[in-house]
Formats: structure tokens, C-alpha cells, sequence
């Protein structure tokens, strides 16, 4: 195929082009007004979280933007020209949808906040308070996830209970809560097989809310600290993906009521997308803070970040990066099984 200059092909062209390339930038929805994110300035350690507005990015201009800087590369325009053009992938398209969340951005100004920047781990079930005492200093871990609350938590909690919570706090271990519910309509994963109802997503997402803030109630955990939705991978495609994300709004929208912070923990392939794409498309409430799974093992919550961006969406402050799964190790003479995580978000008071 003779390769033809940036002048003379189409917007259309340039889109094909990337994607068959592997460059082309992440669908954006059909609607794109400014979107509300969180991006913005690093806040101070002991600040609140700031919200800015993100305006939407044109697909085909973005495009053509990477392509030039593409074809800048040596021998860039003979790999272009010899890559076959094969159709961009179809695009998951969110409707945009905005749930009432009154005086939620005042109150959350009045709240305190607990913030951590550094490493942690999350572990199935709760390690022993004698595993936290041997782990601490010896480990370079200072945060813990713990799962609080969600009928389809992978393994009992025979450890969890207020007393539990209180002393590892006065250990200095800053708790990270997490609540595993109903999963997106078309998860293929077997173990969890309660799934999120389309027609009714957003009021499940409520009812889900309000379990996790009585178990966090019940553990002692104070109004400002976040509870972590988690939506395990599942296959992207419009109806699912708008399920996912109305239920995510509605869970949101009854933590903030109820005077908690929200978060949402998933993969960038999956459920992490498609809530930076219904935050460009200006849905809300969003949570305050992104979980995000993404196995490269660098511990930053910048590289990496996929289809979060380097510093766009919840870069004030509000991410957390599982960098790594699976993994043994030991300190104090005691091993655990663990996932890594990079902090620079809002954790349990």
C-alpha cells in the first residue's frame, strides 16, 4: 500500500490508520459536553480533595495529533505504510446520566479526611493483629485493604470486627474499606454469580451502599472515610457497561448522603474505562476516588494509568494503582499472599 501524507488523508483515515497501529485513543462516548473529573493540582497532605472540569477531547483530532508525532519518529512512515488497515473497534457508548447529589460537594468541604501516600497490600481475609505487629516497620507496606461488606466477598472475615479495626489503627495501619456486591450483568466470573439488574441498577447501587455503611458503622469506621465498590473484569459492550456505570452512580450517591467518601475499584480494560468515560461524558455523582488494577508493576499512580491518563481524571489525590497480584511475601518472620498497591487517595478514619 502506498503510504500517503498526513495533508492529504481523510479524519476518518487518520482513525484507521492508528487502530490498526494499535494507537488510536480510547473511544470517547456520544455525548461530549465538559465532563466533570478530579483533576487537578496535588492538594496538601492534610487537604481536602478538589474537583476541576475536564473538557471532553475530539477523537479524530486527538488522533491526528498522535499520528504527526508518529510519523516525527524514525521510520515511522514505512511501518505506517506497510500496517494493514483493518476497521476501528466499535465504541462503547454511555448515555449520560446525572443522579441527584445536593450539598454533597459542601458537606464533603466539612468532613475529615484521611489521606496516604505510599505502599500498601490487601489480603483476602483480615491478617491476625499478631501478622500486623510483626508486618509494621519491617515491611515497607502502610496501608491495608480490608473487604468490609458484599455478599460475594471471596473469604470469610472471622477477624474483622471493631475491636480488630481499632487496634490496627493505633498501630499506625491506615485502612483501605472495600465492599464486594452484585458484578457487572455480563461478568463471566463463576464464583460470583449475583449480577447487576439493567432496569434497576442505579437503586441497587443504593441498597448496596447502605449495607456498606452499616458494616462500616458497625467496625467503628467515621463518616469521611471511603468504602471501595468492587467490579471485577468483565467484557465491555454498551448495555453492560452502562449498567456498571449507573449502578456506580447510584452507590455514590447514597455514601455521599449517608456523609461517606466513594470509591470504585476495577481494571482499566473494564470497569475503570467506562467510568472515565461516563466522567468526560459529565455523568455524576462520581466517586471520589478510582481503584485501578493494572498488573505493570510500577508503583505509581501516574504511569501507567491507562485510560485514567497520567494526570486527567481523579489525579487530585484520588487513585490507588494495584501494580501486582498474587505474590508471597514475608516480614517479621510471617508470609502472606497479597496484591501491591501505590496510594494517593483518601483511606478509612
Amino acid at each position: 500500500m502506498r503510504f500517503l501524507g498526513p495533508a492529504a488523508l481523510t479524519a476518518a483515515s487518520l482513525v484507521l490508520l492508528l487502530a490498526a497501529e494499535g494507537g488510536l485513543p480510547e473511544p470517547e462516548p456520544a455525548v461530549t459536553t465538559a465532563a466533570a473529573g478530579s483533576g487537578g493540582p496535588a492538594a496538601a497532605t492534610d487537604g481536602t480533595a478538589t474537583t476541576t472540569t475536564v473538557a471532553a477531547t475530539d477523537t479524530v483530532e486527538l488522533a491526528a495529533a498522535q499520528l504527526t508525532a508518529q510519523l516525527a519518529r524514525p521510520g515511522r512512515s514505512a511501518q505506517i505504510g506497510r500496517a494493514r488497515l483493518e476497521p476501528a473497534p466499535k465504541p462503547v457508548v454511555l448515555t449520560r446520566k446525572v443522579l441527584s447529589d445536593t450539598g454533597w460537594a459542601k458537606r464533603r468541604e466539612s468532613l475529615p479526611q484521611e489521606l496516604f501516600t505510599g505502599e500498601g497490600f490487601d489480603a483476602c481475609t483480615a491478617p491476625s493483629l499478631d501478622t500486623l505487629r510483626a508486618w509494621r516497620g519491617t515491611s515497607p507496606y502502610g496501608a491495608l485493604g480490608i473487604y468490609v461488606s458484599g455478599a460475594q466477598r471471596a473469604c470469610d472475615q472471622p477477624r474483622l470486627t471493631a475491636d480488630w479495626v481499632s487496634k490496627a489503627q493505633e498501630m499506625g495501619w491506615r485502612l483501605i474499606p472495600t465492599h464486594v456486591g452484585l458484578q457487572a450483568p455480563c461478568s463471566t466470573i463463576s464464583r460470583k454469580t449475583s449480577r447487576i439488574d439493567p432496569a434497576r441498577a442505579a437503586q441497587q447501587g443504593r441498597d448496596e451502599a447502605a449495607a456498606a455503611v452499616r458494616a462500616m458503622k458497625a467496625l467503628g469506621l467515621r463518616g469521611g472515610s471511603p468504602v471501595y465498590l468492587d467490579i471485577e473484569s468483565y467484557p465491555r459492550e454498551s448495555a453492560c457497561s452502562q449498567a456498571v456505570v449507573e449502578f456506580t452512580l447510584g452507590w455514590t450517591q447514597a455514601l455521599h448522603k449517608a456523609g461517606y467518601r466513594s470509591g470504585f475499584y476495577s481494571s482499566t480494560d473494564s470497569g475503570v474505562a467506562d467510568l472515565a468515560a461516563a466522567a468526560r461524558a459529565g455523568s455524576s455523582p462520581l466517586p471520589d476516588a478510582v481503584w485501578y488494577a493494572r498488573w505493570d508493576g510500577r508503583a505509581t499512580t501516574t504511569d501507567g494509568a491507562g485510560a485514567l491518563g497520567a494526570s486527567d481524571l481523579w489525579s487530585d489525590r484520588g487513585r490507588i494503582h494495584q501494580y501486582q497480584g498474587n505474590v508471597q511475601e514475608s516480614y517479621g518472620g510471617v508470609t502472606l499472599n497479597i496484591d501491591r498497591n501505590r496510594l494517593d487517595a483518601p483511606v478509612a478514619r
